[in-house]
């Protein structure tokens, strides 16, 4: 895993913005940003699987067709990718196959995580492409919007 770069504090931001938006409509509460190899936002994204119906409306994936739409190419190098929690297998998956350059989280999860904690499908080499990983960016502040937002499902 990789040092954050300037500009990912920033980017962070935008995506816990995303991510309070996915909690106020009822869903977990993560949010991700795609930014371009010139460090400009193309796209974002919030969880959306309890508004859609949809078990694969994750953020970072939302937030990835969104780019690509945006770019008019499925293939992102360059990019990338900053989401509050870390991705899971489904979408470490994607941000393989989007050939996204970077990705950058800030907290980990430990019973789902495929960028460090479970798994690193990110780079491992026996894919067809790598992607760098950098992970704890803002951490704190995206654990407790995760952690109130439970908290408050559980009444407490």
């Amino acid at each position: 895993m990789t040092a954050p770069l300037p500009g990912d504090d920033e980017a962070m931001g935008l995506a816990l913005a995303e991510a309070v938006r996915a909690g106020a409509a009822g869903d977990v509460p993560v949010g991700a940003v795609v930014l371009g190899a010139d460090g400009v936002a193309l796209a974002t994204g919030h969880n959306r699987r309890e508004v859609d119906g949809d078990p694969t409306a994750h953020a970072e994936l939302l937030a990835v067709r969104e780019a690509a739409a945006a770019t008019g190419s499925w293939r992102l190098g360059g990019a990338t990718v900053v989401v509050t929690l870390e991705p899971c297998p489904m979408c470490a998956g994607a941000l393989i196959a989007a050939r996204v350059a970077r990705v950058v989280f800030g907290a980990a999860d430990p019973k789902a995580g495929a960028c460090g904690s479970l798994y690193n499908l990110c780079v491992d080499p026996r894919f067809n492409h790598e992607v760098e990983v950098t992970a704890g960016v803002r951490e704190a502040e995206c654990a407790a919007l995760l952690v109130g937002f439970f908290a408050a499902r559980r009444g407490r």
